[in-house]
């Protein structure tokens, strides 16, 4: 077992085994795999900038791997939610856009637009629950009687008094719309990220 057989993960190893002898060609790519999970890991956690990921990858490039590029991509966006901080969106889409350049047929613009549009799609999604949540918020604040709630301790139910946010929280109507809106909006991004993906050469 070489030396890059020995850091490969448990699992991967386990692979190596399982598919027998494998081709020089298929040991390549597997060791550029786990070498590009590292890589990206060090880009997830900042101690790599977008700068110092496309040099690493176009170091692939020039040893003539450049499947690796469409697979950092692919990662990068497969790590893009709904749910994605600012900071964690804008890290991503720099390294996508960054890997596109290397690429031989590249299309920038494209691969831009489309992440624009998830971006847009995570705001509006944003937007509309604050909007919902201030809706609520402002009705709790009109009728006191919302932030009541009766508490069962033992025998004896007492009337509790909720702050407004806590109030909301429990709302049916809130609860309701913050199941059907996550759903619908992780669909949409889905599909979004999926034609995004097999835009991708």
């Amino acid at each position: 077992m070489g030396d890059w057989e020995e850091s490969l993960s448990p699992r991967a190893r386990e692979r190596l085994a399982r598919a027998g002898e494998v081709t020089a060609d298929e040991r390549e790519r597997m060791k550029a795999t786990e070498q590009l999970g590292s890589l990206l890991s060090e880009y997830y956690t900042g101690q790599l900038n977008a700068e110092g990921l496309w040099r690493e990858l176009k170091g692939y490039q020039e040893r003539g791997k450049a499947y690796v590029l469409k697979e950092a991509q692919l990662k990068l966006l497969d790590s893009l939610t709904l749910t994605s901080t600012h900071a964690e969106f804008q890290r991503r889409k720099e390294g996508v856009l960054a890997i596109e350049t290397l690429k031989g047929e590249q299309d920038v613009s494209t691969v831009e637009a489309g992440l624009n549009t998830l971006e847009g799609l995570q705001e509006r999604c944003e937007e509309e629950k604050r909007q919902a949540y201030e809706s609520l918020k402002v009705q709790v604040q009109r009728n006191p009687d919302l932030r009541l709630q009766q508490v069962k301790q033992g025998q004896n139910t007492m009337v509790v008094q909720l702050s407004v946010d806590e109030a909301v929280k429990r709302l049916p109507q809130w609860q309701d719309f913050a199941h059907q809106h996550e759903r619908r909006y992780n669909e949409e991004f889905s599909r979004l990220a999926e034609r995004l993906r097999a835009g991708l050469t």
